[in-house]
């Protein structure tokens, strides 16, 4: 599935490239701007450093979203570090959490209630990704809705999490649910279903399909790929904007790609 789905976005940009259109204009879209919330940081450090981070995850692009990473060996130390993050960025910024995994469902039904009045768009997979058994209870039991998706392999996988009401909210990885293509069946799917999408990963990819996304959410924004593009797109206002150029609109720079280049 991974390498078909390189395969299939690569594929995608080729034919939106032929047709001279822009990617989201090729798929029925619109050029335009996609809202985001930056990922690039808010790792499990200290409170305080985890706070002065946030504020200058804020301000790089005037973010109004954040995503912080929970599961400390102290259920307590995650709490504190959520207030010092709200403390520092306001009562009204919007702010995520993802647990990546890390605790199986005993910790996550303790430590979930112990933040489920914290005003948190979202819990992010707080147990292992094919628990859906699990997921439902918590989806239940929290008010706060909860986020999974970045491990469902193929579109299927969503239908599936959908039908037992394994969580609120969805965000398919491009690499699992089938690139472009898989993205496309699996918006549909959650569309139909009224719920609401939110990407993982590939943010300029994500923009142009989030702009055909039915119930488009958040875009995950990482810029881990901008030292190798000759025109990383632009961040305004927490929003991710398309750039007006055939397919994704993206251009290697050659030569940082030429200077990083592993020989196997």
């Amino acid at each position: 599935m991974i390498a078909v789905s390189g395969l299939d976005m690569a594929a995608w940009d080729a034919l939106a490239k032929a047709a001279g259109l822009p990617l989201c204009v090729l798929l029925g879209g619109t050029v335009g701007p996609v809202k985001a919330y930056n990922s690039n940081g808010l790792w499990l450090r200290d409170p305080e450093l985890v706070a002065a981070e946030a504020m200058e995850l804020r301000d790089e692009g005037g973010f109004t979203g954040l995503k912080l990473r929970l599961g400390r060996v102290i259920a307590r130390d995650d709490l504190t570090t959520i207030t010092a993050v709200r403390a520092a960025v306001g009562d009204e910024y919007h702010l995520m959490v993802d647990f990546n995994q890390g605790l199986n469902l005993a910790e996550a039904l303790q430590r979930c209630h112990m933040i489920d009045d914290l005003g948190l768009d979202w819990i992010e997979e707080p147990i292992v990704y094919d628990n859906f058994a699990g997921f439902a209870q918590l989806a239940a039991e929290l008010k706060t809705p909860i986020q999974i998706g970045e491990n469902f392999y193929g579109p299927l996988d969503l239908y599936r999490a959908l039908q037992v009401k394994a969580c609120d909210l969805v965000m398919p990885d491009f690499m699992r649910i089938g690139g472009v293509t898989g993205w496309l069946r699996a918006a549909a799917t959650a569309g139909a279903a009224g719920v609401p999408v939110s990407t993982h990963l590939y943010p300029e990819v994500a923009a142009h399909v989030m702009r055909v996304t039915e119930t488009a959410h958040w875009l995950e924004w990482q810029d881990w790929a901008n030292p190798v593009l000759q025109q990383p797109y632009k961040v305004v206002d927490g929003m991710l904007h398309i750039p007006d150029a055939p397919g994704i609109g993206l251009e290697w720079n050659e030569d940082v790609v030429t200077a990083n280049r592993a020989e196997f």
